[in-house]
């Protein structure tokens, strides 16, 4: 694969799509999603030669942002961001509304060096803060909501956002090894759905929610890493298997794709910003070379053409 074209606009990066990537579920009271990113995670992970424990924090962000992202009823993007004083300052992720996943890493080498392999997130990142933003397109309104991190895992942290900042009961589990076939990532996430107000018998339907609730996170718990991570297991016939004994309907799945949006045209105009000493201090041999942070891609502008 060619991994650098000046004449396009566009980098030359891979175009992979997984068609069933999202699997959407519902119950009376609560709704899911199924993350299953299959050989996406491989190609997004390899892209970034990140050290082990990077690796593996940055499939379940992808799992998480994929998940949350299938939710939009709009045109836009959900993003994460997580800024650490620990090994790893700045983990973001993000994710379009047509499933678009893209992300990067900024780490201290040395630092994670110095951390067992299988380090948690609250080792990797130490105190900081948990941001989830949902961005409208058409210069619409933005929302952000942000936490200090809580949590072993990026799950844990996950929902004490929910729990703290949207006081929505979430339950949430991420998963991502490096398998004889490459990186798997993915996870699974149920919502509890707030009861009625019109409803006269509101007392009587929330305790039968609650009922529903705590049933349906206790066969949730039941999931295994091997289960979820396994490509020949069907994600219809894994969730008919851990909630058979429900009111379960699967929705249509959703697809998720390589998806940086990053472009030789909006660089250039980056650039274009710069007074002539900076232009002068980046070049190299005649050349400027900016490379996208989330794809890897080494764009190579001729200072004359600035």
């Amino acid at each position: 694969m060619t991994e650098h074209t000046h004449t396009s606009d566009r980098p030359d990066v891979p175009e992979l799509t997984i068609p069933t990537g999202i699997t959407p579920f519902f119950f009376p009271s609560a709704r899911g999603r199924l993350i299953r990113l299959d050989q996406l995670a491989n190609t997004l992970l390899e892209r970034h030669q990140y050290p082990y424990a990077v690796s593996k924090l940055g499939g379940e962000a992808l799992a998480l942002v994929s998940g949350l992202a299938a939710a939009l009823k709009f045109e836009g993007s959900f993003s994460l961001q997580v800024k650490g004083e620990g090994a790893v300052s700045l983990l973001v992720v993000d994710c379009t509304h047509n499933g678009e996943l893209r992300f990067y890493a900024r780490f201290d080498k040395e630092k994670v060096a110095q951390l067992p392999k299988e380090s948690s997130a609250a080792e990797l990142f130490g105190k900081g803060l948990f941001a989830l933003t949902v961005d409208q397109q058409n210069d619409k309104d933005t929302y952000q909501g942000m936490v200090e991190i809580t949590g072993n895992n990026l799950s844990e942290m996950a929902s004490h956002y929910f729990e703290s900042s949207e006081q929505l009961s979430s339950w949430i589990r991420l998963y991502c090894e490096h398998t004889p076939d490459g990186w798997q990532a993915a996870g699974l996430i149920l919502e509890k759905i707030a009861s009625d107000p019109s409803i006269i018998l509101k007392n009587e339907e929330e305790i039968i929610n609650e009922e529903e609730w705590n049933t349906l996170t206790i066969l949730a718990e039941t999931i295994t890493a091997k289960e979820i991570l396994d490509p020949a297991l069907e994600s219809n016939e894994l969730l008919y298997r851990l909630f058979n004994s429900t009111s379960i309907t699967i929705g249509t799945p959703k697809p998720v794709s390589y998806g940086c949006r990053c472009s030789r045209s909006r660089l250039e105009n980056i650039l274009k910003t710069f007074n002539q000493d900076d232009l002068d201090t980046m070049n190299e041999n005649g050349n400027i070379k900016m490379t996208c942070e989330f794809c890897r891609y080494d764009f190579i502008f001729k200072q004359d053409e600035i």
